[in-house]
């Protein structure tokens, strides 16, 4: 099946309830059971079922099924939030002392879960660009892991999985990606060498601006060196499947980092139309990149332009999809607030992946505990204003757009 019918007719889609064509949300805090025996197997995971939400739940099982299927993954575990997903992923395998390199172009709130990581005594380097002459200078027998966003918001890095794989894979760690920008639609990392997967599923995998969610995948792939990563010495029973049975029944559970049941059906609804969304969000993104670009005064960065220093391996790894998310600079901070004020339908707010166009002042508000150097590192600066486009009709993306910025213009 290609992608679009797999949405709706996948193998994990057809085992529902009373032959539901979605699962049925199940709305509760516990099961009962017949005897404290049968409750004792699944609390001691010697028997399928289920016991209490927090550590398992019918309709989240489902959510994570067909995202796993899609991923091509192991398994999966969905969280209350992407950040809490990216936060539990890393604390699943890492120990004080270890060490992560990742890149200086992250979401403004996963450069800040590093600063906090720093207090658990887990270092983390930031490189330019995930390329092996950059890893190299900060590679030690304490790193454990590294992470990179495939496509990085706002600055949109695209990661060459393929090399960044293998370098890791020759080093013996492994490499953790977060795919929210690109969706399963576009690219399955773990065919390229990725050993886990992150979504903040509360974006393009939800598309509605509906629910705050997150969910991990496991390749299920990596050959875990258990004395290298301690942390997992207690799963090695299970091979290369100890990331996913620690993460499932020991770390997350303990976290309570836990996704609603409504929030997991609400992010089922909206992963069938997930294909439909994203070829009209790429579509109209490019349309709008092109307008910005001819516009007097206006710098764009966008993956499909012929300017962009990534617009070759977005032809390659991400098969000519430029994803929704575009940024563009207008000379200052006045004028990028000017035009955000005189937009007369796009929506000023801070998510990505809704169904209706967003933009927001990234320096002022997801950057704003981040240092100049650092903001600019990400591609964020005073007069950067980004864009999470929807799927309105361009044409009226683009009068929107121009017409704002002709009256930020117009008032100095």
């Amino acid at each position: 099946m290609k992608l679009n019918t797999k949405l709706l007719h996948s193998k994990t889609n057809k085992k529902y309830s009373e032959n539901s064509t979605l699962p049925p949300v199940f709305q509760v805090s516990a099961f009962a059971y017949e005897s404290a025996e049968d409750q004792e197997k699944v609390f001691q995971h010697k028997a399928s079922g289920y016991a209490y939400t927090r550590i398992g739940n019918p309709t989240i099982t489902a959510f994570e099924q067909r995202i796993s299927e899609l991923e091509e993954a192991a398994g999966g575990v969905a969280c209350s939030s992407g950040m809490g997903a990216v936060t539990i992923s890393l604390l699943n395998l890492l120990s004080a002392g270890d060490e992560i390199i990742t890149t200086s172009n992250l979401y403004g709130g996963t450069l800040n879960l590093f600063n906090d990581l720093e207090k658990f005594g887990i270092k983390t380097h930031f490189v330019s660009d995930l390329v092996p002459k950059e890893l190299d200078k900060h590679f030690n027998d304490k790193t454990r892991v590294i992470f990179g966003e495939v496509v990085s918001n706002p600055a949109l890095q695209v990661m060459d999985i393929k090399s960044v794989s293998a370098y890791a894979h020759e080093r013996g760690i492994p490499l953790i990606v977060d795919a929210t920008t690109v969706t399963p639609y576009v690219i399955r990392p773990i065919a390229l060498g990725a050993d886990i997967v992150i979504h903040s599923s509360s974006k393009y995998i939800n598309g509605s601006g509906n629910s705050i969610s997150g969910i991990i995948l496991d390749s299920g792939k990596f050959k875990w060196d258990f004395d290298k990563f301690p942390a997992l010495s207690d799963f090695k029973k299970y091979g290369n499947l100890a990331y996913l049975i620690r993460l499932k029944t020991d770390l997350w559970e303990n976290f309570g980092a836990c996704l609603s049941p409504f929030n997991a059906y609400l992010n089922v609804l909206g992963l069938e139309t997930l294909g439909l969304r994203i070829e009209q969000i790429n579509k109209n993104a490019r349309a709008l990149a092109e307008a910005l670009s001819k516009t007097p005064g206006v710098t764009v960065s966008y993956l499909t332009l012929d300017t962009h220093p990534y617009h070759d391996l977005c032809n390659t790894q991400l098969n000519g999809y430029g994803g929704g998310i575009l940024s563009f600079r207008v000379g200052s901070k006045e004028k990028a607030f000017k035009t955000l004020n005189a937009l007369k339908f796009v929506t000023i707010a801070s998510n990505i992946g809704d169904v209706r166009t967003l933009a927001i002042h990234p320096r002022s508000t997801l950057y704003i505990k981040a240092t100049d150097e650092q903001a600019a590192a990400a591609g964020v600066y005073e007069d950067t204003i980004r864009v999470s486009v929807g799927i309105e009709d361009s044409e009226d993306l683009i009068d929107d757009f121009l017409q704002a910025i002709e009256s930020a213009n117009a008032d100095e």
